[in-house]
């Protein structure tokens, strides 16, 4: 290994005049527009069948009839054929292997063909195809011959398919396989090649894939070294004339630094190389403040640019201690975390990058700075979007070791695989200052038995071994899965673990710490209903970092895990909820986006609000409410119970003020006492007539904020609400359209369950529909979408590449004025 130690430079001169060898550099790489590595992305023109097809790898195989269509693609999200009202509806069935795990959607095998020509340029020696995601268990062909598989459907991963190409100027073919057979998750996958893919031209001597890591090291108040590792491969032994430039460009991209090193002589195997950049008074990532270099590294050889790879990072500093807990560039951080599959709600589990930049901004806005990526690597346009917005990542590894939880998952596969899964989602993701830990697992069955401690030290070995900037956990819960055995046998499980991933063990944390000073705790998974209590955890305990809720937001499969239910009597509070359950519904956002009661609820408690009131759903005389562990009461912010006049409704008011009132149509109905010390929740009997239902805050006798639900009018109109007017021409641009159902005053009308049609015209289509009803499957990327407690959602999509023009999309219902609005694509 070389190292190297960045010298000062006059500060004048820089004012004066530009590095002679990086404008030499930068003139070289674009002369004559010819770029010295080519990176395509891939997505375009492919063809498409269900079916598992003889042949389908060969090029004379005829595809004629198969369908067209662009990556990123999830076929399990597509209308299934034979609709059959209570069996088969949309994308769901009840036929499903996969059942309430996978939300009744259905996976299967399928083909994929892409036909495609190189250009006769001789200094492309090497071509790569390189797989950002697709589920599962995948074969890639070229011109007929296996150029790999590769089984895990979460990571990315790459083939060097040179040899297998023709000449060029010859057409060529890429078929890949995709089988998602049998039961393999525990939620929702999807099926396909639902992330990007790119072909990638490289000269011999080049940069290994994802083989470049930039490490920032604080060295004063001032000054942070910047080291770059660089994997360099090569076709011959003892090349000469070889040396690596890097180049600094500062958030507003201007070039501000630079270094170069030469190799003297190249050894006989592929070869890392380390050089160092001393960067002075840099503008730091934060969560406020996600400031975002870029570096220019490029290869030389005999001063002649042959590869060049440009990479965006955070200049930042993390630490954790059980004492200081987490900090970010010295400033303490109380991580308010929520847990995300991946999946993209209607659009299913296709990674579009407005949709994965649209989770980070959702969860963003409603006051998480965290997000732990369960169970899975995500897709890296989302940790692209965690370090534009601010927001800090858990990335996960596995859901599974060596004992399944279901019959077909990883585990047919973690003891061959864990090793290049692991290094396929590090040096992906090494860069990302987003990230901050790895998670090697979770919820193992194997976690604390000696078959687990031997997997574990291997991983954070591996990990360690790959990033050592970072450290390693794993979401540990108790023994559910082992009735009888005692918490504290799981003592062990954490020796190799830097941060301790506690699911849903809140109880633990003070009697753990009188055990374990030193240990760092983390609630990987927590009940959204117990929130308070989680939060108080971390608040009050410098060794509890963060709180993770199970979930952030909805998300499809696992259905009904956050259900509630009426009964004759108290029921057990379980989750999973059958058919036709579709999503999850535990989440603080719903499948459309918009906020859910416990997310208000999670406002008073991260102070974000002062006060928040929801009303109960009328529960019939004699009979009692059950919510799962995950679950939530069935109660909203609403006014509107006609049928329902001189009830008592059950009004709940969540604030931290000494005091609230609670108003009716002007008159007191009550006022409550808040002991921050039990909780933050006031209870209230209101018998309804319509009006205005008003909460406040009170301190010292002084209102200090205040809520109201006010009784809504009859239905007048669909109201149109579009996340952006203006997109790009590109197919991995969106716009999100809320639909509305208001009254003539422009209220939301939340128990509106109106059938609206909807429709498209111009250079769009609409991408995905439906509402956040968790057992309306008949509205789910349909045409005709019922609306739940008022609202809608559809989402357009340019119809092709760079073709401008406009959408116009319409929402209309009977007996109400239409929405419509216009979305320019250019």
């Amino acid at each position: 290994m070389i190292k190297y130690q960045h010298k000062k430079q006059i500060k004048k001169l820089l004012s004066i005049l530009p590095f002679l060898f990086l404008v030499l550099v930068s003139i070289a790489c674009k002369q004559q527009n010819q770029p010295v590595r080519i990176e395509t992305l891939f997505d375009d023109g492919w063809k498409f069948q269900l079916g598992n097809i003889q042949d389908a790898e060969m090029p004379s195989f005829n595809d004629e009839g198969w369908r067209s269509l662009d990556l990123p693609h999830d076929w399990s999200i597509e209308n299934l054929p034979n609709q059959e009202p209570g069996r088969v509806v949309g994308p769901f069935s009840k036929e499903s292997i996969g059942a309430t795990a996978t939300g009744y959607t259905i996976g299967g095998t399928a083909w994929y063909r892409k036909t495609f020509t190189l250009d006769n340029d001789n200094r492309f020696s090497k071509t790569f195809i390189n797989f950002d995601g697709v589920f599962m268990n995948c074969e890639v062909w070229v011109n007929g011959k296996l150029a790999g598989t590769h089984p895990y459907g979460y990571t990315a991963f790459h083939f060097d398919i040179s040899e297998f190409l023709n000449p060029a100027g010859k057409s060529n073919l890429i078929a890949v396989k995709v089988k998602n057979e049998g039961k393999n998750s525990r939620w929702y996958s999807g099926s396909g090649i639902y992330r990007h893919v790119h072909l990638i031209q490289k000269q011999a001597i080049h940069i290994a894939h994802n083989g470049f890591f930039i490490e920032t090291n604080k060295i004063s108040d001032t000054n942070y070294d910047l080291t770059f590792t660089v994997d360099l491969i090569y076709d011959k032994a003892n090349e000469k004339g070889i040396s690596l430039a890097a180049k600094i460009f500062n958030p507003d991209g201007k070039f501000e630094s630079e270094n170069e090193i030469k190799i003297k002589e190249m050894p006989t195997d592929d070869a890392r190389f380390s050089f160092s950049l001393r960067y002075a008074n840099p503008k730091l990532w934060s969560i406020e403040e996600p400031n975002l270099y870029s570096a220019e590294i490029i290869v030389l050889k005999n001063g002649k640019p042959v590869d060049m790879v440009t990479q965006k990072f955070g200049i930042r500093t993390i630490h954790f201690d059980a004492k200081t807990g987490f900090t970010l560039n010295g400033k303490s951080i109380l991580l308010k975390g929520g847990n995300l599959h991946h999946d993209n709600g209607f659009l299913g589990s296709a990674t579009i990058d407005r949709a994965e930049e649209r989770r980070v901004e959702l969860m963003k806005a409603n006051g998480f700075n965290a997000i732990r990526t369960s169970h899975n690597p995500p897709s890296k346009q989302f940790l692209d979007a965690c370090d534009r917005l601010g927001v800090l990542v858990m990335v996960e590894a596995f859901d599974q070791w060596v004992r399944p939880k279901n019959p077909q998952d990883y585990n047919l596969y973690f003891r061959e695989w864990w090793k290049k899964d692991l290094k396929s989602m590090i040096y992906r993701d090494r860069n990302h200052p987003s990230v901050i830990f790895w998670s090697i697992g979770n919820e193992l069955n194997e976690r604390a038995d000696s078959l687990g401690y031997a997997i574990r030290k291997e991983l954070v070995a591996e990990v360690h071994k790959l990033d050592s900037t970072r450290p390693v956990t794993e979401g540990v819960c108790d023994f559910w899965d082992h009735w009888g055995r005692e918490w504290s046998t799981a003592a062990p499980v954490f020796t190799d673990l830097e941060v301790a991933g506690y699911n849903y063990l809140q109880p633990k944390y003070e009697s753990d710490h009188a055990k374990f000073p030193n240990r760092i705790i983390v609630g990987t998974e927590s009940y959204a209903a117990e929130a308070y209590a989680y939060w108080r955890g971390v608040k009050e305990n410098s060794w509890v970092i963060g709180d993770f809720v199970w979930t952030g937001m909805d998300h499809l499969g696992e259905t009904g895990c956050g259900n509630s239910k009426i009964s004759e009597e108290p029921g057990p509070r379980v989750g999973l909820q059958p058919w036709p359950w579709f999503s999850n519904y535990c989440g603080d956002i719903d499948l459309c986006g918009n906020k859910k009661p416990q997310s208000y609820y999670r406002d008073v408690v991260w102070d974000k609000s002062k006060i928040e009131m929801m009303v109960h759903t009328p529960i019939p005389e004699g009979m009692v409410e059950t919510y799962s562990y995950w679950g939530w009461p069935d109660e909203y912010p609403s006014w509107n119970w006609k049928g329902n006049e001189g009830n008592l409704m059950d009004v709940r008011v969540f604030s931290k003020s000494p005091k609230v009132r609670l108003e009716l149509n002007g008159k007191v109905i009550g006022v409550q006492t808040i002991d921050t010390a039990t909780g933050i929740t006031a209870n209230f009997k209101v018998a309804y007539e319509p009006g205005v239902l008003k909460a406040s805050a009170l301190n010292n006798g002084e209102v200090i904020a205040s809520k109201e639900l006010r009784t809504t009018g009859t239905p007048a109109k669909v109201k149109l609400i579009t996340d952006r007017s203006e997109i790009k021409t590109s197919r991995n641009d969106l716009s999100y359209i809320q639909v509305e159902i208001i009254d003539d005053q422009g209220n939301v009308i939340p128990d509106a369950a109106i059938p609206v049609r909807l429709s498209v015209s111009g250079v769009g289509e609409i991408a995905g529909s439906g509402n956040a009803n968790p057992t309306d499957m008949e509205s789910f990327n349909n045409p005709v979408c019922n609306t739940f407690r008022g609202k809608a959602l559809a989402i357009l999509r340019p119809i092709e590449n760079n073709k401008s023009g406009i959408i116009t999309f319409m929402a209309e219902a009977n007996g109400l004025e239409t929405g419509k609005v216009i979305i320019e694509v250019q």
